[in-house]
């Protein structure tokens, strides 16, 4: 089994006829994800990536392809507008790597899919893989393998280096989510770790924080409660300057609040092993997987 994405998913690509979304479509297809359509408004009828069969609305991709999850690589302005007419569509889950979306605009969209039901990953996210099943988002394809390790992110870098360094030590990763790092996200840490525990494929969960907000905190409060799964985590932004903006517009650290000890801290607190470095995570792992 898996999480969110496996063999049954049917992507149509939100914006496939720009560079971004075209290349990636044709980078998930390599992978063996089922692409099925795109979207473009007034491109109706062509096709992309491929041959992908290119549609006007969401609505037109889903009826023809059945079609379940989209990934959205619409530009910042529109990207609300996109986001809800997939949740009008009826798609279960949309995936949003467009960065930048206006705070506003992306809870608007994100109350909204989640009212009709439709799940959110992102905004400004790498997106989601089940190793050797689907991957829907912009992860590079050959840093990936099979195996019981789930994983869960607010840093696509991170992401990529940790999911490497599990494969070179041959742990392999039942699914990996990169959650996205914006100050409004359609789906937490907890979620996905509430996922991870009702997994049976996914014997301990690497979780990947860093500074600013209380995601890691509220993370930590589950873990303790309710995870009977081993977890392990790693934190980035140890040096950061408190007020200095760090990469995601969620990575702000405001005195005390949010920085790197604070959550670390915490983590321990709920039994998490904490490492120091990304690649020792596969060493504080492998214990929990002999």
């Amino acid at each position: 089994m898996a999480i969110l994405v496996d063999s049954n998913t049917k992507v149509i690509v939100q914006g496939i006829t720009g560079k971004q979304g075209e290349f990636h479509a044709q980078q998930m297809i390599a992978y063996g994800t089922k692409v099925v359509g795109g979207v473009t408004p007034g491109k109706g009828g062509s096709t992309a990536a491929t041959s992908v069969p290119v549609f006007d609305t969401v609505d037109q991709a889903v009826k023809a392809t059945g079609a379940n999850t989209s990934i959205v690589f619409v530009p910042p302005p529109n990207a609300k507008d996109a986001i809800m007419e997939s949740a009008d569509a009826g798609v279960q889950l949309t995936v949003v790597i467009t960065e930048h979306i206006p705070p506003l605009d992306a809870w608007k969209a994100i109350a909204l899919a989640s009212k009709l039901g439709t799940r959110v990953i992102g905004p400004n996210c790498p997106g989601v893989v089940s190793p050797g099943k689907s991957k829907v988002g912009i992860m590079p394809n050959p840093i990936f393998s099979p195996g019981g390790v789930g994983v869960v992110s607010r840093s696509g870098t991170l992401t990529y280096e940790v999911a490497y360094q599990l494969t070179r030590a041959g742990l392999g990763q039942s699914s990996v989510v990169g959650i996205g790092g914006d100050p409004v996200v359609g789906t937490s840490f907890t979620e996905v770790l509430a996922m991870f525990e009702d997994d049976p494929e996914t014997r301990a969960v690497v979780l990947l924080g860093e500074i600013g907000g209380d995601a890691e905190e509220k993370a930590a409060e589950y873990i303790s409660a309710r995870m009977t799964k081993p977890v392990v985590a790693y934190v980035a932004g140890r040096t950061a300057p408190a007020g200095k903006r760090m990469g995601h517009a969620g990575a702000i650290v405001s005195g005390t609040e949010g920085t790197a000890e604070t959550k670390i801290k915490t983590l321990e607190l709920a039994g998490v092993r904490v490492a120091e470095t990304p690649s020792e995570i596969p060493r504080l792992l492998a214990p929990s997987l002999r």
